[in-house]
């Protein structure tokens, strides 16, 4: 009886075989004008659509890479980040706990704790395309109680438990988990670093084989993807693990064709590199202008300010992301969003809202030499707390060394306030005289989330708005 991982062995060798006979160009050595023509064009399109699955994979990596771990463990963090750690428009409020979870054919587990006395779990358990399969803590699928999550992988034909367990069937050979420890009644940072310490990893078949924990605010990493030559060798290191979805044929016999095929070594020509960097930077610059453009990656909040918000086509979220319409796979409209996120919820609820800045009030976008001037009103309508958070227009993580990456109202005793209770945050390279305390550094292009903790209900309708980026001369 042939087993499941012997008909998958099966599967890659035939599709590599055919593809390979195809589609593949001659050994990517001596390039033509029309092959590279053909390499610079497929390049692009083939990182526009590998984009999630390197973003996903390069968190996986960095554990490994940056912070000395052996796979099979788990990142947290005793602190939030700060600008030693590279992560696509991460928080500098709670602490993270993550880790990427290949399969390997076997099922594994998650234990998640139930909400604690001062800490409960908000996050995501993804595929290798970053499709959310599903939510834990209070808004996911345990509701708060706690649950064994049960990740299947695909084509998996063993014998699953009948009770106990929330199963999770992947799709994908690979999976992904991001957890964050929040804090609840007046818990601190050890508290949440605690409990986030108290989610079990491990093989279905073996309970006591618990992943470890590394701490990877001690040993910072740098997970955001590189539009260099590691972008391609990360996507050949996904896809060499990862069946084709049948949604993803043709995108996948493309792979062929820049000499991506499973179960041979990847080793383009330098005269093919070329090329191929050149269809990658195709593909940055085309993401880039739509993260840019109103109705790519955002669209406008209101009609009177230049701010924006995510712009999710809403019957995917109402799906679950899984960018699949009855025309095919949404390529762009995914890139778009996985070009500067990670880890969406399966679920979108009411418990934040992000609000994003990339234009001054004239419609110029924010630069990393002038001064700008944001009014937080004092009615801001956050039931738990704001934050707003610079990220760096280039790489959509934060600036790098900056001593600070955002402001929130948990810092207000500190900040200088306005008479009416608001307060007006400064962006700028340098610090304003006397409003240190209210100033995040800059330096570079850059655009902010407004994020809003607890959103009121009903806020939006009530028409408070958050001011437009006021670009500033000289600092008063």
């Amino acid at each position: 009886m042939v087993s499941s991982g012997e008909k998958m062995s099966i599967k890659k060798s035939l599709a590599a075989a055919v593809i390979g006979s195809i589609l593949s160009l001659p050994a990517l050595a001596q390039v033509a004008d029309v092959e590279r023509d053909a390499l610079v064009r497929r390049s692009c399109e083939l990182a526009i659509w590998g984009l999630p699955a390197v973003a996903a994979y390069d968190i996986e990596l960095a554990i490994k890479r940056d912070s000395g771990a052996e796979p099979g463990t788990i990142a947290y963090m005793t602190a939030p980040m700060d600008s030693r750690h590279g992560f696509l428009t991460a928080n500098d409020v709670t602490p993270y706990a993550f880790a990427g979870l290949p399969l390997n054919g076997e099922p594994h587990v998650i234990e998640v704790p139930a909400v604690g006395e001062k800490a409960q779990l908000f996050g995501s358990i993804i595929n290798a395309w970053q499709r959310p399969l599903a939510d834990v803590g209070p808004s996911g699928e345990d509701g708060g109680e706690g649950g064994r999550y049960l990740v299947v992988p695909p084509n998996y034909e063993g014998e699953l438990p009948s009770d106990g367990y929330i199963v999770v069937q992947s799709d994908t050979a690979a999976t992904h988990f991001s957890f964050r420890p929040v804090s609840i009644n007046g818990g601190q940072m050890d508290d949440q670093s605690a409990y986030a310490q108290t989610v079990k990893v491990y093989p279905l078949s073996n309970p006591d084989a618990s992943w470890p924990f590394i701490d990877v605010y001690e040993n910072p990493l740098n997970t955001l993807p590189v539009y260099d030559w590691t972008f391609f060798t990360d996507l050949n290191t996904a896809m060499q693990r990862e069946m084709p979805l049948e949604r993803d044929f043709a995108m996948t016999g493309l792979l062929a064709s820049i000499g991506i095929m499973p179960g041979q070594p990847f080793d383009p020509s330098d005269e093919a590199k070329e090329a191929m960097l050149e269809g990658l930077e195709c593909a940055y610059d085309y993401m880039q202008h739509w993260f840019v453009t109103d109705g790519g990656s955002l669209t406008r909040l209101w009609e009177d300010r230049q701010h924006g918000t995510f712009n999710f086509p809403l019957e995917q979220a109402k799906l679950g992301l899984p960018f699949v319409d009855q025309t095919g796979l949404m390529i762009d409209k995914r890139a778009y969003m996985y070009f500067y996120v990670t880890y969406l919820p399966k679920t979108l609820g009411g418990g934040t809202y992000y609000i994003s800045g990339l234009r001054d009030s004239e419609g110029e976008l924010l630069n990393g030499e002038d001064s700008y001037r944001l009014n937080v009103p004092a009615d801001t309508p956050a039931e738990d707390f704001w934050s707003v958070i610079v990220y760096s227009m280039e790489t959509k993580g934060f600036i790098k060394d900056a001593d600070r990456v955002g402001l929130a109202s948990t810092n207000i005793d500190s900040m200088v306030k306005n008479d009416d209770g608001s307060v007006d945050v400064y962006f700028a390279p340098e610090a304003p005289e006397g409003l240190e305390t209210n100033w995040i550094p800059t330096g570079e292009d850059w655009f902010i989330l407004f994020r809003l903790y607890g959103p009121s209900e009903g806020w939006y309708d009530s028409g408070r708005k958050l001011p437009d980026f006021e670009r500033l001369g000289e600092i008063p």
